[in-house]
């Protein structure tokens, strides 16, 4: 059957489901472009960052920072290093609540995943329903067996490419919808790590009295 059959067979919720299909795909590729971007400079970004501010390169690091501000990591850094004079609490806070302002950005489109995925099964059975009441009401009792049995028949096949397409949908956003959820988790595990990290530095400084842990104005 050719896909323009199909998507007659399946009847009205062919649009929605159609209408999710095409949202998912976008939303994919920019999730994707999204992830591929950050992961392909992050990492490196940070650990020549922290050597920097190891190394006593207040500037260095921040222009490195400054540089890289399109990445979250980046952004959750200068936060707490552009203070001024901080305490190591103050540095801390700093570092937990730009944290928590870029999760929104790292979790974006996850809530219209999981509305496709939830939706998608339920309009193609919906689908399905509408096609076998259609069918079972052309349906003669007086002429079971009779050519229009074969009808009926041929309408309930037709009337399953509904919830077929439903469930191609919904475990196809499935599958990155995962994808994505995981790297968000690494994501959040990452900006957990390099934080304490730079959260040790930046105290270890502010102990001793190292007042080079402060950016030059």
């Amino acid at each position: 059957m050719e896909i323009s059959n199909l998507f007659i067979a399946g009847g009205i919720v062919m649009w929605p489901l159609l209408g999710f299909s095409l949202l998912g795909v976008a939303l994919i590729i920019e999730r994707i472009i999204f992830w591929v971007r950050i992961n392909n400079r992050q990492n490196k970004v940070v650990r020549e960052v922290l050597q920097l501010y190891r190394l006593d390169n207040v500037v260095g690091a921040l222009d490195k920072l400054q540089k890289n501000a399109d990445l979250p990591i980046s952004r959750i850094f200068l936060a707490a290093l552009e203070l001024e004079e901080p305490t190591p609490e103050e540095f801390r806070l700093a570092l937990e609540s730009e944290a928590q302002g870029e999760i929104p950005l790292l979790k974006r489109s996850q809530n219209i995943f999981e509305t496709i995925i939830g939706l998608a099964p339920l309009l193609g059975l919906l689908g399905t329903v509408l096609g076998l009441i259609n069918s079972f009401a052309s349906l003669n009792i007086g002429d079971v067996g009779g050519t229009k049995t074969a009808g009926v028949t041929s309408g309930i096949s037709e009337a399953l490419v509904s919830t077929a397409s439903g469930l191609v949908v919904a475990i196809f956003t499935l599958l990155f919808a995962n994808t994505f959820r995981g790297l968000y988790q690494r994501q959040i595990a990452w900006i957990q790590e390099y934080g304490g990290q730079l959260e040790l530095l930046y105290r270890r400084r502010y102990e001793r009295g190292d007042k080079s842990y402060l950016p030059t104005r």
